[in-house]
């Protein structure tokens, strides 16, 4: 091990200690974190609004402020994408993380404040290395660089002030100057707009580099790989990187790519670690390599609320702190940031997996999921249902999307299924069938709608040519980090969408 990595390592682990104590004391911790947001922000338009210095517990906090979402908050960021300062936080904003979330037309424009950037998601970055130095004791991985693609940054057009871009590109955009010699490429490449551009020059650019960890959307990061490889000619990445080490993922279900990169990445020793980051805030990070549930950190600047996803719908839906969670409830996540946002409904469904210390999955959004004739089926399920189905057909799946096929005269009720295949299944006949029966299985209300084929039908499988998503993305200007395909979708647009792409485009 080389001084500059031991160096390196120890100085990371040294958060090891704080990680321990929000793990041991998170009533403690989470109320702290509270009261400091609260405290630091009573004298904004916010903190007066609601009388900030008058809270003085929780039970205060949940009744005198509401759960909001972007669509609320809205007209107040419109403000301060024009320049209002002291607002939703007090120390200035001058940049803003774009997020579609999803293929969505409209734009979230998250406020990312000095704290957010220090306290959280640097101070994040940090810790998932420590958390991995940690598991992996022989680790070089500072030997090398750091692999990232980031996204694109501009100037608002309300205020020359104000700089908005992808979370990646802020973060960047942003990033100290230390970080600057731990990654690639650089920084002109790194932020480039045109997509495919990009692409083509951080593959000629990155390959000589002694690579050993990459981060980022495990979609992007696959098409990078697969170009270097065509660029150098060689059979798998190790033949490129041989030191590659990790990767560090999030953004979506990491499952249905892993084959994919096992298979460029030939190595029982490489590891893949999934974060939750998102551009409200980072939230989660795997802490252990046999199972895929992360550890939701608790001193980042965020204080955590949950409702009940089924509760969603109804008027005034009560959240409940941290400490009134258990592990059967699929929850949608509250949170309240040091970037100020207060009691901000994120779109994000999750559920515990362990109480003490607390971890967690993703199990979908609060806006992608299929519940046409009250089936209520969740990515969670299609994701690992699919998952199932590749597992004993042989198939790899690249994308997919799904959506509700409704009751009328001419058709079934049925979901229909748009994927995109890697490799094909043996027998697309029995990947339905398997699908179909491991969705019984994970979910009874889909189980119940299916019963005697009364309400649902089979799903309906359409097979799509290879990079129909990416060309579909890219007809829409959507080609980017921060853009995603939905994966279920309680209504027919984005199906019906790729399918009139492909009718349109076909040869």
């Amino acid at each position: 091990m080389s001084f500059l990595n031991s160096i390196a390592t120890w100085y990371v682990k040294k958060r090891l200690s704080q990680i321990n104590h929000f793990r041991e004391n998170p009533a403690e911790v989470q109320n702290e974190v509270l009261k400091g947001l609260i405290h630091i922000s009573r004298n904004t338009e916010w903190g007066k609004k609601y009388e900030f210095n008058t809270i003085d517990s929780y039970k205060t906090f949940s009744e005198r402020l509401p759960i909001q979402d972007y669509d609320d908050l809205s007209a107040t960021i419109g403000r301060m994408l024009k320049g209002e300062q002291n607002i939703l936080w007090p120390t200035d904003i001058k940049w803003f993380a774009k997020s579609s979330g999803t293929t969505a037309d409209r734009s979230k424009f998250i406020p990312v404040s000095p704290e957010s950037l220090s306290e959280c998601h640097y101070k994040a970055g940090k810790d998932v290395l420590a958390l991995y130095c940690h598991h992996h004791p022989d680790t070089q991985i500072f030997d090398g660089k750091g692999l990232i693609m980031g996204g694109s940054s501009s100037v608002s057009e309300y205020n020359n002030t104000i700089s908005i871009g992808d979370l990646s590109a802020v973060l960047l955009r942003n990033v100290p100057f230390y970080g600057e010699f731990f990654r690639t490429p650089d920084l002109s490449l790194a932020l480039m707009e045109d997509w495919e551009e990009k692409l083509d020059k951080i593959a000629h650019a990155t390959y000589a580099e002694n690579v050993t960890n990459m981060s980022g959307v495990p979609s992007w990061n696959l098409i990078l790989l697969k170009h270097i490889l065509e660029i150098t000619g060689r059979n798998h990445i190790l033949e490129v990187w041989p030191n590659l080490e990790l990767f560090i993922h999030g953004g979506v279900n990491f499952a249905p790519y892993r084959s994919q990169f096992e298979k460029i990445i030939p190595s029982q020793h490489m590891v893949y670690l999934e974060t939750y980051n998102a551009s409200e805030g980072f939230f989660g990070i795997q802490d252990r390599q046999d199972t895929r549930d992360m550890l939701l950190m608790l001193d980042y600047g965020i204080f955590y609320e949950f409702i009940p996803a089924e509760e969603l719908e109804e008027d005034n839906p009560a959240a409940i702190p941290l400490s009134e969670v258990d592990t059967d409830t699929n929850y949608a996540m509250v949170i309240t940031t040091n970037g100020g946002l207060w009691r901000y409904l994120i779109g994000d469904t999750i559920r515990f997996t362990s109480l003490s210390p607390y971890r967690i999955r993703i199990s979908g959004r609060t806006k992608s999921f299929i519940n046409a004739f009250g089936e209520e089926v969740i990515v969670d399920n299609t994701d690992n249902a699919l998952q199932k189905a590749c597992d004993e057909t042989g198939a790899v799946i690249s994308e997919y999307t799904a959506a509700p096929v409704y009751l009328d005269d001419n058709q079934t009720a049925a979901h229909e299924y748009v994927i995109e295949f890697e490799k094909e299944p043996s027998d697309l006949t029995r990947f339905t069938e398997i699908l179909d029966q491991e969705l019984q299985n994970l979910n009874s209300d889909y189980a119940a709608k299916r019963s005697a084929d009364l309400m649902l039908k089979k799903p309906k499988l359409r097979s799509v040519p290879s990079d129909t998503f990416f060309n579909w993305l890219k007809s829409k200007d959507r080609i980017g980090g921060q853009n995603k395909v939905p994966r279920l979708y309680n209504g027919r647009r984005y199906v019906d969408e790729i399918l009139d792409f492909i009718g349109k485009h076909r040869h």
